[in-house]
């Protein structure tokens, strides 16, 4: 836990609740990029590639080429992912079955948490 709007208590004992501000591993969500787009996040130059293009079908170069056409990615959140943490904002209630669903920050909420 990062920041938690409710008490600093929260903070130092690590409760999550919903609205705490946490880090994660960026390695799940690097892999969904990759396999979404077929750029590697976190890599110094966008251009690096790790599959040579002889290995990828047609329909897979075509289906990437279409979806790169609209991609953005704001330059504070590819920072994160080349740091390997990225900061998400809990949703849910988290309970005893130890699951939290939340949301990785972006944009403007992100900025206000760094």
């Amino acid at each position: 836990v990062v920041y938690n709007a409710t008490s600093n208590e929260m903070i130092r004992t690590k409760t999550l609740v919903k609205g705490a501000i946490v880090t994660i591993e960026s390695g799940p969500f690097r892999q969904w990029y990759y396999k979404h787009y077929g750029i590697l996040l976190g890599k110094k130059r966008a251009t690096d590639k790790v599959i040579k293009d002889e290995d990828l079908s047609k329909s897979r170069k075509a289906r990437w080429a279409s979806r790169i056409a609209g991609r953005t990615i704001d330059k504070s959140l590819s920072d994160q992912f080349k740091s390997g943490k990225v900061l998400a904002k809990v949703s849910s209630r988290p309970g005893q079955v130890g699951r939290a669903d939340g949301y990785v920050l972006e944009g403007a909420e992100l900025a206000f948490y760094q």
